[in-house]
């Protein structure tokens, strides 16, 4: 039997626990190349324990409403930004910590355009793109050692789409 989770609009102010969304909302904070282009400037920060940041470009596998989540991820060293090359929605799933294991999830559905930054040491699930083609430039830690804690349910979630 599974526990049912519905995806929810991804928005700011519901996903600032977890990290960053990253998109063009608002005005831009400066208009530059001679007034043809707004910079939104300064959206996420990075959080790295040491290491560098890198640019990665993953190409994950499509998924599909209901999603089983059984297991979930985090970052202890660095923080973790995804950014569709494509203005196709993903499914952002989330935990809050509890004691060094992951809390009841959070699933965020994101709208066209739309990235997210995770912090350092949130748990996540894996990357859920929705749509194809699902490339994205993942910016994180680039570092010796391991940074990668993984936490399997012993029952699974269903996460339910809009």
């Amino acid at each position: 039997m599974s526990r049912d989770i519905l995806a929810e609009p991804l928005s700011a102010g519901g996903f600032a626990p977890f990290g960053d969304v990253l998109d063009c909302a608002g005005s831009p904070d400066a208009m530059i190349n001679q007034g043809l282009c707004g910079r939104y400037h300064d959206r996420a920060a990075l959080d790295f324990r040491d290491g560098r940041a890198g640019i990665s470009l993953f190409k994950a596998e499509l998924r599909s409403f209901p999603y089983v989540l059984d297991m979930v991820e985090r970052h202890p060293d660095g923080s973790q930004a995804f950014l569709p090359m494509s203005m196709d929605a993903f499914l952002v799933i989330v935990a809050p910590d509890n004691n060094g294991v992951p809390g009841v999830p959070r699933a965020f559905l994101t709208e066209p355009g739309q990235g997210v930054n995770i912090h350092r040491g949130t748990w996540h699930g894996v990357l859920t793109p929705l749509s194809g083609p699902g490339l994205f430039a993942v910016v994180d830690r680039i570092g010796d050692g391991p940074n990668l804690q993984e936490h399997w349910f012993q029952e699974p979630y269903r996460i339910i789409g809009p």
